[in-house]
């Protein structure tokens, strides 16, 4: 799995359109084709624009050069105030999309938190309760969009889908 690092690529992926949505998350994809690059025909709409917008000569087969699952979390501070919720919740996203790899068809994936979760709820910032909650909704959003993306294509048997305990279940 490669990581999204630069503007424009987030820019591309999340001009692709929103696959999935939870309660706190959405995850926008960019479909790819076998050569890299974006898929044929994208809308004129959903082109970025503004300073970060890519040059007209310069193509999304610029950006996503090598044929693989690419995967960027957005976590902006008006959701989640402090670093450390913002970099536990990018850990759990990417953890989650690596155990959906096999799963998820080649392509640019952002996921971006849409919503803050409330602080009296999970008062610590790297508390258990914040990270199973992040974890049972990032299984969600990435099994919905798995599903979606699988229509035709056979799911690898090697991919077992990630499970998550409850939280009673879970030792202190």
């Amino acid at each position: 799995m490669q990581r999204l690092k630069t503007r424009p690529q987030f820019q591309a992926a999340m001009a692709g359109g929103t696959v999935s949505r939870t309660a706190h998350f959405a995850l926008h994809r960019l479909v790819l084709d076998a050569a890299g690059s974006a898929a044929a025909n994208p809308p004129a709409s959903a082109a970025p624009t503004g300073p970060g917008s890519l040059p007209s000569t310069q193509g999304p087969q610029a950006l996503f050069a090598v044929p693989d699952v690419w995967l960027g979390a957005m976590v902006p501070k008006r959701w989640a105030r402090r670093a450390v919720t913002r970099n536990t919740i990018k850990r759990q996203i990417y953890t989650v999309g690596a155990a959906f790899e096999a799963r998820l068809p080649q392509a640019a994936h952002v996921v971006r938190l849409r919503t803050a979760f409330d602080r009296k709820q999970f008062v610590s910032a790297t508390s258990d309760q914040l990270k199973q909650a992040v974890r049972a909704e990032l299984l969600q959003l990435f099994g919905h969009a798995a599903r979606r993306a699988g229509g035709g294509a056979a799911v690898p048997a090697q991919a077992p889908v990630p499970q998550v305990r409850p939280a009673h279940e879970v030792a202190p």
